[in-house]
């Protein structure tokens, strides 16, 4: 059966045909032909893939996101960015980081991330006569920050796949996002201040005031998220409920950029989007439920222990895999396959599955950055306006950065680790 099942889901990668479908193909394509199990399997496991209570927060933050979006808090946030880095050298460059950030706290998804602020800071840079291939690869590192700061979704999809807490795993976020985020800026710095690309003049503290009243309540959205998952008063995906009842009152009451026409827009872009990914969930789940029948996941974990008895060579096979993987497949079905393959193996290491979780998707966040798949290169790409090849020698010194920093935090666990523990002391 495991043959099959691989050498099927190849096929389905050759013809070129959507994840999803290849998953589900190639899953049911084993159930009729390798074994004996009746096809009414494949629909139920196509439902209960997607029948989880933790799940009903990626609609939600789907939904907040795009409330958000279209309420004008991307310009916002990137006015208060501007007025707060845009000094130095690589300025726009390092407002686009900074305001990816920002947003990453809303969004919970590296292509919103990087649709969203991609779509002010690359013209900007542009304008300001930053090469075409730095400004969306800028663009395309920050906004893979939109999976490691909390609210993210593949982080909801390992909880839910791993049984972890998706609290902790927010929490265990926040450190390594940072982190990235600031290294991402180091090399705008240098890497500017080479190209000889100017920083903008210091707007004055007026402007930094001005423009943080201005974003405030876009800012306090991730604060209320946060706030609420560490005090206890609701869980990640009621957390998920309040930030569309937030965005529905900033984008109506606040910003006044909302109204009853842009609904079934917002509402229709949003359902596209999670029906994607559900899709993915339920393929994957036939998928991940075939491997674990066949015992692949056992099987795995016995041969990494074969391999080596100690944690720090076993991470490093891990990450390797993670790395390559990436490239070519997307976080979602990969956290959904991989997460019940690795996990055995995690635990008879005694690492702590929190830790593992902001780790893996970290590592596959680096995926976005990388030919074929690159989700957040193409999109930069096309706001942009240029073709693969004019980006790839500019993303090379932001990929060094993100996988340095990604050992980083593998190996000193308490990076990753400080906050979640200081949440259940």
């Amino acid at each position: 059966m495991t043959v099959l099942l691989f050498a099927s889901l190849l096929v389905c990668f050759i013809l070129g045909m959507p994840i999803a479908f290849s998953l589900g193909v190639s899953s049911m394509a084993t159930l009729q032909f390798g074994s004996h199990l009746p096809m009414t399997l494949a629909a139920q496991r196509l439902f209960t893939g997607t029948d989880s209570f933790p799940l009903m927060a990626i609609p939600f933050f789907m939904l907040a996101g795009e409330l958000m979006e279209s309420g004008g808090i991307s310009r916002r946030l990137f006015d208060f960015a501007h007025a707060l880095v845009g000094f130095v050298y690589g300025g726009l460059a390092m407002v686009a980081v900074v305001a990816a950030m920002f947003f990453a706290g809303i969004s919970g998804a590296a292509a919103a991330d990087t649709a969203a602020v991609g779509a002010v800071s690359i013209p900007a840079m542009i304008r300001k006569g930053y090469a075409k291939g730095f400004a969306a690869a800028v663009q395309a590192a920050g906004g893979s920050i939109g999976v490691i700061i909390p609210p993210s979704i593949p982080m909801i999809i390992f909880g839910v796949v791993g049984g972890v807490s998706i609290g902790k795993l927010f929490m265990g976020g926040i450190i390594p996002g940072v982190l990235i985020g600031g290294g991402l800026m180091a090399a705008n710095f240098f890497l500017s201040k080479r190209a000889g690309y100017g920083k903008e003049p210091f707007q004055g503290f007026k402007k930094v005031f001005v423009t943080f009243f201005a974003a405030f309540w876009a800012l306090l959205m991730p604060a209320i998220i946060l706030g609420g998952i560490l005090g206890g008063i609701f869980t990640p995906t009621e957390a998920a409920v309040i930030a569309v009842l937030y965005g529905l009152i900033v984008g109506f009451g606040v910003y006044r950029e909302l109204s009853i026409s842009d609904l079934p827009k917002i509402f229709a872009k949003a359902a596209v989007s999670t029906s994607t990914v559900m899709l993915l969930i339920a393929t994957a789940n036939i998928f991940g439920w075939i491997l674990t029948a066949q015992r692949v996941p056992q099987n795995v974990a016995a041969y990494l222990v074969s391999l080596t008895t100690s944690p720090v060579i076993l991470y490093a096979l891990i990450l390797v895999c993670l790395l390559i993987i990436g490239t070519f497949m997307e976080t979602s079905a990969s956290l959904i396959i991989l997460t019940p393959v690795f996990l055995p193996a995690i635990h008879k290491f005694g690492i702590d599955p929190v830790h593992f979780g902001v780790v893996m998707v970290t590592s596959l966040s680096i995926g976005m950055l990388t030919p074929p798949l690159g989700i957040c290169l193409f999109i930069s790409c096309n706001i942009a306006d240029i073709q693969l090849h004019e980006i790839v020698k500019y993303i090379y010194p932001f990929l060094l950065i993100m996988i340095g920093l990604l050992l980083l935090i593998t190996y000193v666990p308490d990076l990753v680790m400080l906050i979640p523990n200081l949440m259940t002391n």
